[in-house]
């Protein structure tokens, strides 16, 4: 059985000792070189072509989004997996972002390190669970805030029109020939749907769009 082959890259020679004695127990997984900064890692890549990287975030000389970013570079059948005491949502959404297959909070290393590796030698993502429950609620979140923004009826879309160009209530319902209680019905389900609660807001949106062009938007409007 061929072994999937690991680079283990951090700063801190205790942490990669007690990395590598983890995965020692592991018969399908063996360790073929150490590195302590970002540009070590990438010679050792070079020499090497391992099956996974597992990668530290702050480290001296080049630092972990460098070096993952420069290692998928150079060994496109490499992936990189993230091991680190960062959990904040701004340093995942770059890690990812320059292409690295998971990430791990050290915390969960002894239970998580060996399936996540195989995982990503699989050519899967793999994230420590509190990591996933992270991303899931950011996404539901987002799905929540933004999933209904093109479920617009005909009608709630003429009257984001009229508004945004700066009809009032009363000139809208004028133009679509309903009352004006119709209309502002129809005005708060936009709002509802687009999370979005008032005037200038859903005219800087209709002009996102190209709803409306922003010549024809007035400088303020007034209801």
């Amino acid at each position: 059985m061929k072994k999937i082959t690991v680079v283990l890259v951090d700063d801190h020679t205790v942490v990669r000792e007690g990395l590598r004695a983890l995965l020692a127990n592991e018969p399908d997984i063996e360790v073929v070189g150490e590195a302590p900064d970002g540009r070590r890692a990438l010679a050792l890549v070079k020499q090497s072509q391992p099956d996974v990287v597992v990668m530290d975030v702050a480290m001296p000389l080049l630092n972990g989004m460098d070096a993952t970013r420069q290692i998928l570079r150079i060994s496109r059948s490499t992936g990189v997996l993230v091991l680190s005491s960062y959990t904040d949502e701004e340093c995942i959404d770059q890690l990812l972002k320059v292409g690295a297959a998971g990430y791990l909070s050290k915390q969960s290393a002894a239970n998580d390190l060996p399936k996540a590796i195989r995982e990503v030698r699989r050519g899967n993502r793999y994230f420590s669970p509190s990591i996933a429950r992270q991303l899931q609620e950011r996404q539901k979140a987002r799905q929540e805030d933004y999933g209904e923004k093109k479920e617009l009826t005909e009608r709630e879309a003429e009257v984001l029109e009229l508004v945004a160009t700066g009809f009032s209530n009363k000139e809208s319902a004028d133009q679509l020939g309903i009352s004006i209680k119709t209309i502002e019905k129809h005005r708060q389900q936009v709002m509802n749907k687009l999370n979005i609660h008032e005037t200038a807001g859903l005219t800087r949106y209709a002009i996102s769009k190209g709803i409306v062009e922003q010549r024809k938007t007035p400088e303020a409007v007034i209801d």
